[in-house]
């Protein structure tokens, strides 16, 4: 027998023996997001539809080990949003704008290799919208703060030691009938 088919199989058999190394799940992390921004809207009775635009902001986490690959964390992140959208009724114009948004919840990650990992999220969320605009030629300003929830799923590719890249979809339902939607891109740094 050939002495380097005997090589290649020792090695295939070493390799698929081997258990995966997991990507790192745990510790400390700090990413920037920005993505795709979908708030759907029923502040006011004047202001009923859906808003599109983009958000963008930083996230910070940390992860404790729960196993081989798996972790739980906590996630806290401030993101801000260019998502507005203007109704007009005859003279009668109003402007909504998505404005800062706070968010502090849990997370379960777990490694799928050595470059992937996937999680899942939940929390509480505060986002601030604004108002703006004329009615019967008297202008107005207003500004509310909603309460809701938010549940997301994400995976992180890992690009060396420590950074990473990442993608996820969230939803959030606040009060007074408003949700929305986000896909997010993140880059992130795990320490």
């Amino acid at each position: 027998m050939n002495l380097s088919i005997v090589t290649a199989a020792a090695l295939a058999t070493t390799m698929l023996a081997a258990p995966a190394l997991a990507a790192p799940v745990t510790g400390p992390r700090v990413e920037a997001l920005v993505g795709y921004d979908n708030v759907r809207t029923k502040i006011a009775d004047h202001v009923d539809g859906t808003m599109d635009g983009v958000f963008y902001g930083v996230g910070i986490g940390y992860d404790l080990g729960i196993g081989a690959n798996s972790s739980i964390g906590l996630d806290a992140e401030i993101t801000d949003s260019d998502t507005d959208a203007t109704l007009t009724d005859g003279p009668d114009t109003a402007t909504l704008r998505a404005d800062r948004d706070i968010y502090v919840g849990g997370r379960f990650t777990t490694a799928v290799n050595d470059k992937l990992a996937l999680y899942a999220k939940a929390g509480y969320t505060n986002a601030r919208f604004k108002e703006r605009g004329t009615v019967g030629g008297v202008p107005f300003r207003t500004s509310d703060e909603l309460d809701g929830v938010r549940a997301g799923l994400g995976a992180q590719y890992a690009l060396g030691q420590n950074a990473y890249l990442g993608t996820e979809y969230r939803y959030s339902n606040y009060e007074n009938d408003v949700t929305r939607h986000q896909v997010a891109a993140t880059v992130g740094y795990r320490f």
